[in-house]
């Protein structure tokens, strides 16, 4: 049963933050789908406000069961986003030689998204039955390493080296929070090192290739270098204030690649300036930082570690797309979190939200 006293504890500011930032990335994806085909705008904008209210809706309806109940469905929920990671290798489109999506009926969904979500829910149950003060051992570790294991080599066989890296930072993220004895952490680092050549070695041609472009752009500026440098020159002719909407030419003269989604920040950068990426970024902060709170007073290890998740996945996803859009990190397409078109990204983003507003309501009981 729906309890009245949530609608007092409703997380009013919350919402406010996470509408500001939805309304924020419509304006600048409308400015940066303005440079295609005729017609093109409106037809991927519409798209986008559909997973935006496809997203709400999944966000408040999943305010009406406690969030108790992913703790006793972890196994279910984990085993479902498999399946479809199963399925995309089987039955998946083929874009660019890369098979990430399913396809259903009209739309089509990247389950490699909804796995970092799933993988949060299996994490947080697994950590909440087994925090100690001492810090977990080699053994504890063993079982949360397998879950990630699989989902991980999965998601690398799409292939998607992205969304692979996120799996890991969140689930060391996650772990550290919880502490591990000092020994076990220190070998993990010596295994990670030893590991990197092995790593090198399984990675595809054009993944080693953006590795070293990340490294040096110059080194290929009409191919693997070319999205890193014509996004440098965006964020560059910004300058402070921005040319203004509308009015960036990398975006307009379609300079600017994957401008709608990976590079969606370039857009912004060169129209609004580096005022404009700070407001953005503000609030992401205030958002990482209330999601943060509401892991910190959290009254049950498993809603604590839930909230923690999310929000951390969130602040990976952040911290990557800037990294890629300023050189600092290789291009490895993660999407700009509730900015970047794409559905599957905002649904799952809009459902850990909903989950988060979920455990704010409940600090109650």
């Amino acid at each position: 049963m729906f309890d009245r006293r949530l609608v007092e504890y409703f997380d009013w500011g919350l919402l406010l933050i996470v509408f500001i930032i939805v309304v924020a990335g419509l304006g600048i994806l409308y400015s940066a789908v303005s440079a295609g085909a005729p017609g093109a705008t409106h037809i991927l904008f519409e798209k986008q406000i559909l997973w935006m209210c496809t997203g709400a809706v999944i966000m408040f309806s999943s305010l009406m069961v406690h969030y108790k109940y992913l703790n006793k469905n972890y196994i279910m929920i984990y085993a479902l986003c498999i399946a479809l990671l199963i399925g995309v290798l089987i039955f998946g489109r083929n874009i660019s030689g890369s098979k990430r999506w399913l396809s259903l009926g009209h739309f089509a969904i990247q389950p490699s998204e909804l796995m970092k979500l799933s993988l949060i829910i299996v994490l947080a149950s697994i950590y909440s039955s087994s925090v100690s003060d001492e810090g977990m051992c080699f053994k504890e570790l063993l079982k949360p390493g397998l879950f990630l294991a699989l989902p991980f080599l999965l998601i690398l066989k799409q292939p998607d080296l992205g969304t692979a890296m996120l799996l890991l930072f969140i689930s060391a993220s996650m772990t550290l929070f919880v502490k591990v004895q000092k020994k076990v952490f220190f070998t993990i680092l010596l295994i990670a090192a030893v590991a990197l050549p092995l790593i090198w070695i399984a990675l595809k041609d054009y993944q080693k290739m953006r590795i070293l472009t990340f490294i040096n752009p110059d080194r290929d500026p009409l191919g693997a270098g070319y999205h890193i440098i014509q996004s440098k020159i965006a964020i560059g002719s910004g300058m402070l204030f921005g040319k203004g909407f509308l009015q960036g030419t990398q975006n307009a003269l379609s300079f600017l690649p994957e401008q709608h989604t990976d590079f969606i920040l370039s857009v912004l950068a060169e129209e609004w300036g580096l005022m404009g990426c700070f407001s953005l970024l503000f609030f992401y902060l205030l958002f990482l930082l209330w999601g943060f709170n509401i892991a910190y007073c959290c009254r049950d290890m498993f809603g604590s570690m839930l909230a923690f998740g999310i929000t951390i996945m969130i602040f990976w996803e952040i911290f990557i797309n800037v990294g890629m859009v300023m050189g600092l990190m290789p291009v490895v397409g993660v999407p700009l979190p509730l900015i970047s078109y794409g559905g599957s990204s905002i649904i799952t983003n809009m459902a850990g939200i909903g989950i988060l507003m979920n455990i704010s309501m409940r600090r109650f009981s």
